[in-house]
């Protein structure tokens, strides 16, 4: 065992793991990678995943954060609040200021835990419009982590997300490569060893692509990714919308694990298979204040063997 028996990850998109892929289209990602380093093939380690793609800050701090708070594993990992500063107008500031409401709960409950700063996006064409806001939002995490004595992966000073083979097409999210970098440099915050290390260079390539293939990239990102975010936004949609958490019970990670690979020989190819059993997550909430999920909503998240 690494010292950890018990792992809690809350968040959005980055912690469920897009676009990190297995053969059967689930996400792996880095909290997947890092509960496999964490776990050291011990049946007793448990693991909840209960990130969803496209929550808000608020959204994540009055669903997933009361669960982890009740779970009280020995580490909650969380990184939020990325949805909320992209939008135009966002205050940084004050989105600051609930999460580090968030983190103080947990340090309150002696609950250990992680937390990360946005990445660079300087290397990622129009992205790094967003730079300035994603600095200013870090300078608070990195303050919010030292007030209250909590561990911090920079993802801005990590070298090897400054290369695009790091980014998805979508230009928001990580490659599978980049994934397994940061589950490295994670267990490395945390004290863990590893076999392997995040710094290895990326592969020589033979050069940069020409300003124009360059321009031609971003007219298709535009179309692809930018345009169909913008609507979302407009009617008030998420890409999150009807879907639940892909590991919502703590629960040991080597039984899950061998369910998900039996699912995967019937043939099962969608994460419905893994989450049928579970109920819809709870609408997103109306104020910052995390709440006590309702009794309903626990039985649903939390294993009872595990209170």
């Amino acid at each position: 065992m690494t010292g950890y028996r018990s792992f809690v990850a809350i968040g959005d998109s980055f912690t469920e793991g897009m676009n990190d892929e297995r053969p059967d289209g689930t996400y792996r990602g880095w909290a997947d990678r890092l509960a496999e380093i964490l776990a050291d093939g011990s049946a007793d380690f448990a693991y909840a995943n209960l990130a969803i793609r496209g929550k808000m800050l608020t959204e994540i701090m009055t669903e997933q954060l009361p669960v982890a708070l009740e779970t009280k594993p020995d580490l909650v990992t969380v990184c939020a609040g990325g949805n909320d500063i992209i939008v135009p107008g966002a205050d940084v500031d004050a989105k600051a200021a609930e999460f580090e409401a968030g983190i103080e709960a947990l340090r309150a409950a002696g609950i250990e835990v992680l937390i990360f700063t946005g990445p660079d996006t300087k290397s990622m064409s129009v992205i790094n419009m967003l730079r300035g806001k994603v600095a200013i939002y870090n300078a608070h995490l990195r303050a919010i982590a030292d007030r209250h004595d909590t561990k911090l992966v920079d993802l801005w000073s990590m070298d090897t997300l400054h290369d695009i083979r790091a980014w998805s097409d979508d230009r928001l999210h990580f490659t599978p490569e980049a994934h397994r970098r940061i589950a490295l440099r994670t267990a490395e915050v945390l004290d863990v060893p590893t076999a392997e290390d995040w710094r290895e260079p990326w592969p020589e390539t033979d050069g940069d692509p020409n300003w124009l293939t360059l321009r031609r990239s971003d007219l298709e990102w535009t179309r692809a990714h930018l345009l169909p975010w913008i609507r979302r936004q407009l009617r008030g949609e998420s890409l999150g919308d009807g879907i639940t958490p892909k590991r919502p019970r703590l629960a040991p990670l080597r039984d899950s694990a061998a369910s998900a690979q039996l699912c995967q020989q019937v043939g099962a190819t969608t994460s419905a298979s893994i989450t049928a059993a579970t109920t819809t997550a709870p609408p997103p909430a109306t104020t910052t204040t995390a709440t006590t999920p309702s009794a309903a909503t626990r039985s649903t998240l939390i294993d009872p063997s595990e209170n």
